[in-house]
């Protein structure tokens, strides 16, 4: 049978849990940009989560393998930050050092942590997990996927919304506490929030290894 490249499990963490995460990433806390944080991995509350045995079954339940956690970003749509997030697939990863590699590219540096657009092969050895620190209803903005698409490996931004133009589109709504797991290369958008509530993720990647290949490291970001 075809997997869909996402899954949902509601009520893993609870809603003391919930508020104890949004407290560690408080404005004076966690330095911000509009939309939320990236490289929230040194934050001692956000790598305890990371490593949590509730979330590692998760990913080894869709992954069949043990992982190992090395980046996680705050996503925080607000009536003060509503945007709209087009068809795409996740194909950029942190990395310890550049290399010369024709299958990685192009290259950036964000927040001082080198990032390439990696390959096929790479990003199928990672999978995401998003903590839903508020409800993700039809209303604020919930992630929106395409069952399947991951299959077709790395793709073109034309190809993308091909895809995205014939696919069935699934809208995940997730209760408070709830974690959907995705992977990377799952063609994803978000529309903008029609009510004032917040929908903050705390957004998890995980890899099998934070090393790849011979040559080539999972920074932890």
């Amino acid at each position: 049978m075809k997997h869909p490249g996402y899954s949902i499990t509601e009520n893993v963490f609870s809603d003391r849990e919930c508020d104890e995460l949004l407290h560690s990433l408080a404005d004076n806390r966690v330095a911000r940009g509009r939309a939320g944080a990236r490289h929230l991995m040194t934050n001692p509350v956000v790598r305890a989560t990371a490593n949590d045995p509730r979330l590692l079954a998760i990913a080894k339940s869709s992954t069949g393998l043990d992982v190992i956690p090395y980046r996680a970003t705050l996503f925080e749509k607000s009536p003060q930050a509503n945007w709209l997030v087009m068809w795409h697939q996740d194909t950029a990863l942190p990395l310890s050092s550049i290399n010369d590699s024709p299958e990685w590219g192009p290259w950036s540096r964000k927040a001082g942590v080198i990032y390439a657009h990696a390959p096929t092969w790479a990003l199928s050895r990672t999978i995401a997990l998003r903590i839903h620190l508020d409800p993700s209803t039809i209303q604020n903005g919930p992630l929106r996927v395409i069952p399947g698409s991951h299959e077709a490996g790395v793709l073109s931004d034309e190809e993308v919304f091909a895809v995205a133009r014939r696919g069935e589109r699934i809208d995940c709504s997730v209760r408070r506490g709830g974690v959907p797991a995705m992977r990377p290369l799952l063609i994803h958008s978000s529309s903008k929030a029609t009510v004032n509530l917040p929908r903050r993720v705390l957004h998890i990647e995980y890899a099998d290894s934070l090393t790849l290949s011979a040559d080539v490291r999972l920074a932890i970001a």
